[in-house]
């Protein structure tokens, strides 16, 4: 059905194949923006020698994006709606290539952050409106396979960000990281501005600065807390008055929008829907699980078993390749098979393969950890599209840009929780085990200084100034400590997987979803129709498969492309 609050142009103004290059123009701004989380810690060590700057100061570089990034998901998604989609994701664009070129040029560590934010600031306009604008071109099986493409890309920009950085960083020096953003990105500005189609809400209501300004300002709060609480302490002044602030102002917040009601920029009337409030929870929760268990399986292959850049990221590759060809099958699948269903089981073989790290050992080889790569890769890939699918299916089309933001922002709060948390805890858990061994009692005192070093993946470094007759023992101590803490924190992350799997089998439900996808199931899934036609619709329709919300745009009439 067409919401009469959206503005058409033309139909012929897009002729069929702008829907592909609208789904490119989507695909290649996100993997751009997700690489940009992953290719940097490659680069810091030469990022450091450059600016001769210490590692503590460079944290910057890797936090300022983060924090840009989740800050602005949620508005970003909600302006989207009101001013029109295309127009600010192409300004998200611009202002993210703009940042990128001021990465590369930077003549210090404070420039090179502070670009980092703005860059971030870019990232999450495109992150956040990039499904909407997938969604308003397709519907039925095709929305499947495109957001199948979608999430194969999400995967593919993290699994790929060490093998891109090494490569890079190796080849044409750290500033390339950065700087090769920009022709690309032109490229697909260009063609964003010619052939993608605008959509908005032709009497949308006033900006809610209110709330874009208390929203932010609390994830923002929230974000770097997380982000700082292990270097500065997670009990010291600021990190705690940092999550106080964000608890007022996100209470605050609760109270501006719930008086702004339809004006809202946040519709608090979606918390009480089931299946919004199950995807929300599962992305977060996969999000922490598989984010943070990259990073440390990554840090294991080069810093234990001493692979390269370049080397690790292709060892990397089983998971990157597994990853792709799951989201392409999951993209076809979530017409056909109930998404809770999907939901589940990706978390179920998520968890599976972090639990089989333990398979993994002081003196094994780097292929121990392809049962993992295997199972962490399927799940991720069925993981991706039902989630970008399903995060819009809940909300009526003329807010897909919202809803899509949400999703986005409990995704990224899941990476910064997961991060932090699972590596303070691994932080913790290498050192302790490394101060409990043998070796380390020869030390003294600097025993838990080595172990620290150890867990910050500086091992080898700590190694080359420790006593030379100490060396052997404290090597094999070291990598056995290492290997173990991992598996200890990769068992945590399964069980929080596990939980994720269980929340997804419980809380995607299909009546929950907005009646525009019911509807349109009746033209895709011929269960859905006959269930439809005998009036069926409690608790025996849960198993319908049913694609994504419908998302009127303009130029289509019903049944024409949508989300």
């Amino acid at each position: 059905m067409m919401d009469e609050r959206t503005t058409r142009p033309p139909q012929e103004a897009l002729g069929s194949g702008g829907r592909g290059w609208t789904l490119a123009v989507v695909c290649v701004a996100t993997f751009m923006l997700l690489l940009d989380l992953t290719v940097v810690n490659v680069a810091l060590p030469d990022i450091r020698e450059a600016f001769d700057a210490s590692f503590t100061s460079l944290q910057w570089v890797l936090d300022a994006y983060a924090l840009g990034l989740a800050a602005v998901l949620l508005t970003a998604g909600s302006l989207a709606d009101r001013l029109g989609r295309k127009r600010v994701f192409n300004v998200g664009f611009v202002v993210f290539l703009l940042a990128s070129l001021a990465c590369g040029l930077a003549g210090d560590d404070v420039v090179l952050s502070v670009a980092r934010g703005v860059q971030g600031l870019g990232g999450a306009v495109l992150f956040a409106v990039g499904p909407a604008l997938i969604g308003q071109e397709f519907q039925g099986q095709d929305r499947g396979k495109a957001f199948g493409v979608f999430g194969g890309v999400v995967g593919l920009s993290i699994a790929f960000g060490p093998l891109i950085g090494g490569a890079l960083t190796d080849g044409l020096g750290w500033r390339w990281i950065f700087l090769v953003n920009v022709p690309v990105g032109l490229i697909a500005l260009v063609i964003s501005l010619l052939r993608m189609r605008e959509w908005r809400q032709e009497s949308a209501p006033a900006l809610d600065w209110w709330g874009l300004v208390l929203f932010s300002g609390a994830l923002s709060l929230l974000v770097l807390a997380l982000l700082r609480g292990e270097s500065d302490g997670w009990g010291s002044a600021p990190i705690v008055a940092m999550a106080l602030a964000a608890v007022v102002l996100l209470v605050v917040f609760g109270v501006v929008e719930k008086r702004r009601g339809e004006r809202a920029m946040l519709q608090l009337s979606l918390f009480r829907n089931v299946t919004f409030n199950g995807v929300s929870a599962v992305t977060l929760l996969c999000a922490a699980a598989t984010m943070s268990a990259i990073f440390l399986l990554v840090s294991y292959v080069q810093n234990v078993l001493a692979f390269s850049p370049w080397e690790t990221g292709l060892r990397f590759l089983p998971l990157t390749l597994t990853l792709f060809v799951a989201a392409a099958v999951a993209g076809s699948l979530t017409t056909r098979v109930p998404q809770r269903l999907l939901m589940g089981v990706s978390l179920a073989l998520i968890a599976v393969g972090l639990a089989l790290v333990a398979l993994t050992g002081p003196g094994t080889a780097w292929t121990a950890l392809l049962p993992s790569m295997f199972g962490i890769g399927v799940g991720m890939g069925l993981f991706n599209p039902v989630r970008a699918s399903l995060s819009i299916a809940v909300v009526e089309p003329s807010k897909a840009g919202m809803a899509s933001g949400i999703s986005e922002t409990f995704q990224q709060v899941g990476v910064a929780i997961g991060i932090a948390g699972f590596g303070a805890v691994f932080h913790s858990r290498v050192t302790d085990l490394f101060v409990e061994s043998e070796a380390a009692r020869q030390l003294g005192p600097s025993a838990h200084d080595f172990g620290e070093a150890v867990a910050a993946g500086g091992g080898a470094e700590a190694l080359r100034q420790a006593p030379r007759d100490l060396v052997p023992a404290l090597d094999e101590a070291a990598r056995t400590a290492f290997v173990d803490g991992l598996t200890d924190v990769m068992l945590v992350c399964a069980v929080v997987a596990a939980v994720g799997a269980l929340v997804g089998f419980a809380f995607v439900r299909n009546r929950d979803l907005h009646e525009s996808a019911r509807m349109e199931s009746s033209t895709d899934t011929v269960p859905a129709a006959a269930a439809a036609a005998s009036g069926e619709g409690g608790e025996g329709s849960e198993d319908i498969a049913v694609p994504a919300a419908r998302v009127a745009v303009q130029g289509q009439e019903p049944g024409g492309g949508s989300y």
